[in-house]
């Protein structure tokens, strides 16, 4: 199982040439766990998760994409919500405004960490869940709880309004590289990271210290892979006409991992490190195409594997 430990919201996503907002069952973290499901890859989703209707509203669309909730912890304080702006232009990347206040999903607490079974192969963690406390110190110490014994996934899907302090932030998310065998983000996360710094530079240090495959999404650019091994790839983005692109790189991960999980190589990491240019590029092939599709669908909503092997650009 991949397990999905992190955020579950509610996106108020507005709706066209209306003056109001659509909820949506969302949060990043989640999205990946609802991607892998469609890809009819094993998902599971750990969280705190309220007990009012948004919660239920959660639990039910994890269930009916089959994600395992057994892991949901569920509590009786509300809902995190989110609400999304969505700039014109091409590239502008979607702003989110969080009301996150005593909310159920960021009073995870170590208490609630569960003993895994040897059938939680994978851990993914990233984004809001990794910022707020203390949710954030939990899910961490899950992480390096579990770093080494198991494959542990990252997306840092930075939230900079949500970040006070960015020396703070680097520091904590260089901690958090060396737990991680699998690690993507995008250029726009890499430099507000490390504004002014050379991506390829990074990704080589990261490589060299442990992680053993680095995804870095580019945008309208496309996409880049590098394994620990020496093996790099680059695939262009799909041309498409985008509705929006909130969800795209939750689907991109999700495709990723699901790819490596169809052909048994994302739970034995020097497999993961050994993967050649042409697996790579054939992974990085089929989670810009999934993510393609979800750019042409309003919100964040992956396509299933059936769609992404029928998509022709």
């Amino acid at each position: 199982m991949i397990l999905c430990c992190g955020e579950a919201l509610i996106d108020f996503v507005p709706l066209p040439d209306v003056r109001g907002y659509r909820p949506c069952v969302g949060g990043s973290v989640f999205n990946i766990a609802v991607g892998l499901g469609r890809l009819e890859a094993p998902a599971g989703f750990f969280c705190r998760v309220s007990t009012d209707f948004f919660g239920d509203m959660l639990i039910d669309y994890l269930a009916e994409n089959r994600v395992d909730t057994r892991y949901v912890v569920r509590g009786d304080d509300p809902t995190t919500l989110a609400f999304v702006s969505l700039p014109e232009g091409e590239g502008a990347e979607p702003r989110y405004i969080f009301y996150t206040n005593d909310s159920a999903d960021r009073l995870l607490r170590v208490d609630d960490l569960p003993e895994l079974p040897g059938d939680v192969t994978v851990l993914h963690f990233g984004s809001l869940s990794l910022l707020l406390e203390p949710g954030a110190t939990a899910l961490e110490t899950l992480m390096r709880r579990e770093s080494r014994r198991r494959i542990i996934s990252l997306d840092p899907n930075v939230r900079e309004g949500m970040i006070e302090d960015r020396d703070a932030y680097r520091e904590r998310f260089e901690g958090w590289v060396e737990q991680v065998d699998i690690l993507r983000l995008s250029r726009a996360d890499f430099e507000y990271i490390y504004p002014g710094g050379e991506i390829e530079a990074a990704v080589r240090r990261w490589l060299k210290n442990g992680v053993a495959l680095c995804i870095v999404t580019l945008g309208g650019d496309g996409a880049a892979g590098y394994t620990a091994a020496g093996a790099r790839a680059e695939v262009p983005t799909p041309k498409v006409e985008v509705v929006d692109t909130v969800g795209a790189g939750d689907t991109f991960l999700a495709a990723a991992l699901a790819y490596c999980d169809r052909e048994g190589v994302l739970y034995d990491r020097e497999r993961l490190k050994a993967l050649s240019e042409a697996q790579l590029t054939a992974c990085l092939d089929f989670a810009s195409r999934a993510a393609a599709i979800n750019c042409t669908r309003a919100g964040a909503d992956p396509p299933t594997w059936d769609e992404v092997e029928a998509f022709e650009t």
